[in-house]
């Protein structure tokens, strides 16, 4: 394939512009066939989900070109005030030179599981992409309790697998996926799976004259539902769910009529 005929693709994540994943991720983009080019926040932005929120100068973002180290030396890249969501919405209006034909957002240092998904601001970049008609998938690393190690080759192999099937998917939508951090010769493969059961932050008040939320994050109260994102990851696979975003949903049983062509 020329390098004109390269589909475009813009990289994004929410751990910012300085993370390995990001670089991992926009050179399996590459090697798939893309033509990336990477615009990240310039910081942290995890927790964003879907906000469109920026570092306002008058009606200016702050944007920065950044050269990146490793596999993503050669790949042109921003570091921009902005959540990922927003990237990824400007994105689709021409704001890095061109409307992308993929966003990918990733890789994450940690998983997105179950209805936790709504809340990552990886997810969020592609959610947001898909909603402007732009196919899109969200790639994490199952990084907890690792002591520091990171298998990006691994997420990255399983990226490129998934570049090449959303290169044939004509619907808009988001594949979300997660790989468990394990070298190659020990990785099970791909699978298909659902969406795990929420739960995973508790939040409960200290009190009132505290003035503030005491967080906390319990481990898993029981097994992993089969079939779902947890359950797929825990056993060794890398697990893919097809995601919708926000759409209209059917009125019935609503006790509104249907609005007329002319309202009175």
């Amino acid at each position: 394939m020329s390098e004109a005929a390269r589909p475009r693709a813009l990289v994004t994540n929410d751990d910012g512009v300085a993370s390995e994943g990001l670089w991992y991720l926009a050179a399996a983009a590459a090697e798939a066939g893309l033509d990336p080019v990477i615009a990240a926040p310039a910081g942290e932005a995890s927790g964003s989900g879907s906000a469109l929120s920026g570092v306002w100068d008058g009606s200016r973002v702050e944007i920065e070109r950044t050269e990146l180290p490793g596999v993503a030396a050669s790949i042109a890249a921003y570091a921009v005030q902005a959540t990922p969501a927003f990237i990824a919405f400007v994105a689709t209006r021409g704001a890095f030179g061109f409307r992308p034909q993929f966003v990918l957002s990733g890789i994450n240092n940690g998983p997105n599981l179950g209805l936790g998904v709504m809340h990552s601001g990886t997810v969020g970049a592609a959610l947001t992409a898909a909603a402007h008609g732009v196919r899109a998938a969200a790639f994490s690393l199952d990084t907890r309790n690792h002591d520091g190690r990171r298998e990006w080759p691994t997420a990255a192999a399983v990226a490129r697998q998934v570049i090449a099937v959303l290169l044939d998917e004509p619907d808009p939508g988001v594949l979300n996926v997660n790989v468990p951090n394990v070298p190659a010769e020990r990785f099970g493969g791909i699978r298909g799976a659902s969406l795990a059961a929420p739960g995973v932050v508790e939040v409960a008040m200290a009190g009132l004259a505290e003035d503030y939320l005491q967080i906390s994050v319990p481990g898993p109260s029981r097994e992993p539902e089969p079939g779902s994102d947890s359950a797929v990851l825990t056993a060794g696979y890398a697990s893919v769910t097809p995601l919708r975003g926000v759409g209209e949903a059917s009125p019935a049983g609503l006790p509104w009529p249907l609005a007329s062509a002319s309202l009175r």
